[in-house]
């Protein structure tokens, strides 16, 4: 690699002093935003695409740990490291939010009813319980609903709508019993188009 930056005019102390150290704070930046991305896919069952990105995310940080080694005494290779780790995790969450994978459970209690909570989450077909309880006030109204992540913001903005000082948390959920149902509804499909095919 050094041979190919020599032949375009960059100098050995440009490229192990600048060059090499950016080339290792990007791949190190590339391989953790990877690992971000992994791990949330890994949370929401996705069995796919985890795996595809666990390879690649394995063969950089070996490139990127290889030219460390060939750099052992350059402290500028280390630096550029640990600052690309760092930049990596930052890169990975804002990659993650934008993404907004997986689904969330919302849990909302508030001292009264909210019917227009209520009807805007029947207007965009939420599932969602709605229960009375007891707090330390007294009466209040615990509502539960499961929501993909792209639609939270909409969620809360309405949520806030309806009542500005409602008291809300909110989990990250990694499989909902409606992909199971899916699931098993795909596979009789599946059985009897093999036993079709056998027939023939």
């Amino acid at each position: 690699m050094q041979e190919f930056f020599e032949s375009i005019g960059i100098s050995a102390p440009v490229f192990d002093y600048l060059v090499m150290p950016l080339l290792i704070f990007l791949a190190r930046v590339v391989d953790v935003s990877i690992n971000t991305l992994r791990i949330m896919f890994v949370l929401n069952g996705k069995k796919t695409i985890a795996p595809i990105l666990g390879f690649f995310e394995a063969l950089i940080w070996l490139l990127a740990i290889g030219q460390i080694f060939q750099n052992i005494s350059n402290p500028m290779s280390y630096i550029a490291y640990a600052g690309g780790f760092a930049m990596g995790n930052y890169v990975g969450m804002v990659i993650e939010e934008q993404l907004a994978l997986g689904r969330v459970l919302v849990r909302v209690i508030t001292p009264e009813p909210l019917p227009e909570l209520v009807e805007y989450m029947k207007e965009k077909g939420y599932r969602f319980t709605s229960v009375g309880a007891e707090g330390r006030y007294g009466k209040v109204i615990l509502m539960f609903t499961v929501i993909k992540r792209e639609m939270l913001k909409s969620f809360i903005s309405k949520l806030k709508e309806s009542h500005e000082k409602a008291f809300y948390t909110i989990e990250s959920v990694k499989r909902i019993s409606e992909d199971d149902l899916n699931l098993m509804e795909e596979k009789p499909r599946f059985a009897s188009r093999l036993k079709s095919m056998i027939r023939k």
